[in-house]
């Protein structure tokens, strides 16, 4: 007997028993991305199938463009982990999770096959169509976990996804030479970038002083809008990218 999905895409149905009740109140208006960063397929569906583990996703999105749904979407899938975005930190409770394969950094990382992106756009359209999610709040797992997390990568082809109306992004300002800011560096340069990175959304500590979190912040950025060049270091293209970015947002209270 088949049973039915919450997606109006073609996809099957293999539960996963990781999940739990959604916060009270939480309003689902985020999609994050991930890989899965495993060897093959098969050992990433164990791993989010399996009740030791304490891990899952919502949806699982094969390299040929086969989707499963693990967890419904109305169940708080246990993707996210430790993170934040504009100062939320149960991203779990008001989120969609959709983990794509891909071994990763870790163990060979390559681009996503046309198949596989074009799966991955129809059923992120309709989680948004269905869910009234913002462009915007189409997110990667490292943009919500940037000291920790560095999926799906500087590969992902975010822009594909922008072009069929899903997530923000700009075409990344022209890589220049000259060095701008880097960790260690302070004053309010530094404080100015800290305050942009948050308004989008990135935890990062307005303080001036270019720390640790302040890069891994601008790392998550570049990886996600400016892929050519990730190092942590803020120069004009980042600073270029990242105003045009805010300039593109629709609302800063959406």
């Amino acid at each position: 007997m088949s049973v039915a999905t919450d997606t109006s895409v073609k996809a099957r149905v293999h539960p996963s028993p990781n999940h739990g009740e959604r916060a009270d109140g939480a309003r689902i208006d985020t999609v994050v991305l991930h890989y899965t960063g495993m060897q093959t397929a098969e050992a990433a569906l164990q791993r989010l199938c399996d009740p030791r583990a304490e891990v899952s996703a919502h949806y699982l999105v094969y390299e040929e463009g086969t989707i499963l749904q693990c967890v419904p979407e109305a169940r708080r899938a246990w993707h996210a982990g430790r993170s934040s975005w504009k100062g939320e930190t149960d991203i779990n409770s008001r989120s969609i999770g959709v983990e794509i394969v891909n071994p990763g950094h870790e163990f060979g990382y390559r681009p996503f096959p046309e198949d596989q992106i074009e799966a991955v756009i129809a059923l992120v359209s309709d989680i948004c169509r269905r869910h009234g999610i913002a462009a915007w709040r189409v997110l990667g797992h490292s943009d919500i976990a940037p000291d920790r997390k560095e999926d799906p990568g500087e590969l992902f082809p975010w822009d594909r996804l922008s072009d069929a109306g899903i997530g923000l992004y700009v075409d990344p300002f022209p890589i220049g030479t000259g060095l701008f800011m880097q960790e260690g560096d302070r004053g309010q340069p530094v404080e100015a970038v800290q305050s942009m990175l948050g308004l989008y959304g990135y935890e990062v500590n307005i303080s001036g002083v270019f720390d640790e979190g302040t890069r891994n912040a601008v790392t998550a950025f570049q990886r996600h809008f400016r892929p050519e060049k990730v190092d942590g270091i803020v120069d004009q293209s980042t600073i270029e990218t990242l105003n045009a970015l805010l300039r593109k947002l629709p609302s800063l209270s959406e």
